[in-house]
């Protein structure tokens, strides 16, 4: 569906993006996560055909995205910094937005109408933050886009309105196959509705793998043994990620095969030994701190 091959995107001497690959299927909902500074809007700006890239392509269904402006009719990008005409109702936002895109459907707009349940005569810029968001995906699923790109889009909705746009995009994508691409620091968010995720990094995809796959090969554990030499034994055998002592006992994050991590472990005869769930935050800082960006202790 979305296939992004070696790009790379320079600012004044200055590189956003450098040499990234990057594969999204139809159907998807694909979670970029990132430290700041990586390259996530740059890259997210790239595949809405915003950016040009200096070198690398970028295709949906196999075509440019860049300059393509019957494809870019099939595609919706909501930035993290909203923007309207200045002074439009949402009604004339919506007209707007139809001389622009082929598949805009009043009967959408209408019926979405009782899902935000904002006045559409009313002034977009006399709005909150959190009901302008509203509108920006009132909008975008009126379009009935084949690709929607969402740059930290749940920011300013209350917990009831996200539940609401996180059940309209789960209802586009199986009965549209729509395609999201979202980028976003709330990692609690991410990890409800993506199927996929990819971590970047000063301008480079660090890892790419399906959610249920990166949870399955990354692992919490929780050990104390009697003899010190069976820790350290077991540090030197498995592949540690973060390791921290509380009193006797070991805390682990362990990459591998979990029957595999298991067994390296029961052979030595642990006195505590417990697998923990692990929380995409968590997979995200420990994997950030193997690429050194690290979390530190400060004492305040």
């Amino acid at each position: 569906m979305i296939h992004v091959e070696q790009i790379t995107k320079s600012f004044e001497g200055v590189t956003a993006v450098h040499n990234l690959d990057l594969a999204v299927k139809k159907g998807s909902i694909y979670g970029l996560l990132g430290s700041n500074g990586a390259g996530k809007t740059t890259l997210l700006k790239m595949m809405a055909g915003i950016y040009r890239q200096n070198s690398g392509q970028i295709h949906i269904e196999g075509q440019p995205i860049y300059e393509n402006v019957s494809l870019k009719q099939k595609v919706v990008f909501i930035p993290d910094s909203l923007y309207f005409l200045p002074q439009a109702t949402i009604r004339q936002m919506a007209d707007y937005y139809r001389s622009f895109y082929p598949e805009w459907d009043d009967k959408r707009f209408e019926a979405l109408g009782k899902v935000f349940s904002i006045d559409p005569k009313r002034k977009i810029q006399r709005l909150s933050k959190g009901m302008q968001r509203q509108v920006s995906f009132w909008l975008a699923f009126s379009c009935k886009p084949m690709v929607m790109i969402l740059d930290e889009p749940v920011d300013g909705l209350d917990p009831v309105m996200r539940q609401k746009v996180k059940n309209l995009l789960f209802q586009e994508v199986a009965e549209r196959e729509l395609t999201v691409i979202v980028s976003s620091h709330n990692l609690r968010e991410i990890e409800d509705i993506c199927d996929h995720i990819g971590i970047m990094h000063k301008g480079q995809l660090l890892i790419e793998k399906e959610l249920d796959d990166l949870k399955t090969d990354t692992h919490k554990i929780q050990v104390a043994f009697a003899a010190k030499n069976d820790e350290q034994d077991l540090l030197e055998q498995l592949e540690v990620m973060h390791h921290e002592k509380r009193g006797s006992v070991s805390l682990m994050i362990v990459k591998g095969a979990k029957k595999e991590v298991a067994k390296t472990i029961t052979a030595k005869h642990p006195l505590v030994f417990d697998i923990l769930p692990l929380t995409l935050e968590e997979m995200f800082i420990y994997e950030m701190g193997g690429a050194g960006y690290e979390i530190e202790n400060v004492l305040l």
